[in-house]
């Protein structure tokens, strides 16, 4: 069975430049979208956490402001209330073996500009990760926990790498985030990223190599359903 370690944020705000904290989490449709393709492809999928720390939704995932409609936010509600056994106990993210599972996943939110940012932990995976040629899955805000690793000769792994990653513009549709102490697009440039974004909450996708990136919440079917295809087709070879 093909088995995929997703990874969440634990952080519960996000810290701007003026020292305040805004409430944050993980983004509700990047966890249950991608969650829910795998399970339905009949892939078994541990969600993982830095230390075993409960997660929790971004509120703002589940609404207007959130640029979601009600429909599909009742949806995600629903889908939020039937996992939520698997949210509850999550994996402890130092205890996950990277080369355990066949593919890695990063969700995003803003949380993961507060934790995965700086987490030794996550950046060790993602830096053995990356060198494993498997598949490594960065979803909207999650590329941020890229910054984390370092080869041991100091240098960025992900240096020169093709991805995408929440846009500038996107960020800013947010009123708080320009109070932001720094932003995604940016910093993955400034750190040898070859960055590039589509249209504006749009759909967007690029696999380089071993690496998948999804540019936003609404890429999260489609980056899911890339690596369902590539990996299955793989294993068909």
């Amino acid at each position: 069975m093909t088995k995929v370690l997703q990874v969440l944020s634990a952080a519960r705000v996000w810290t701007l430049k003026d020292g305040a904290e805004h409430p944050t989490g993980f983004w509700a449709e990047e966890f249950v979208v991608p969650y829910t393709l795998f399970t339905d492809a009949g892939w078994d999928v541990t969600v993982a956490t830095p230390g075993g720390k409960r997660p929790v939704v971004d509120q703002l995932s589940l609404g207007v402001k959130g640029g979601v409609l009600p429909h599909t936010a009742k949806k995600l509600k629903a889908g939020l209330e039937r996992l939520a056994p698997v949210l509850a106990e999550p994996a402890d993210l130092s205890e996950a073996d990277p080369d355990d599972f066949d593919v890695v996943f990063y969700s995003g939110g803003h949380g993961p500009m507060e934790d995965l940012a700086v987490d030794p932990v996550s950046g060790a995976l993602l830096t053995t990760r990356l060198a494993s040629a498997r598949p490594l899955a960065l979803l909207c805000h999650a590329p941020a926990a890229a910054l984390a690793a370092k080869n041991p000769d100091g240098s960025w792994p992900f240096a020169g790498y093709r991805m995408t990653g929440l846009s500038n513009v996107e960020e800013r549709f947010n009123p708080f985030a320009w109070k932001a102490k720094w932003l995604l697009e940016d910093r993955l440039k400034e750190a040898g990223a070859d960055y590039t974004s589509g249209l504006p909450l749009k759909s967007h996708v690029i696999v380089d190599r071993s690496l998948y990136t999804g540019q936003n919440p609404g890429s999260s079917a489609a980056l899911a359903r890339r690596i369902i295809d590539d990996v299955s087709a793989a294993r068909r070879c």
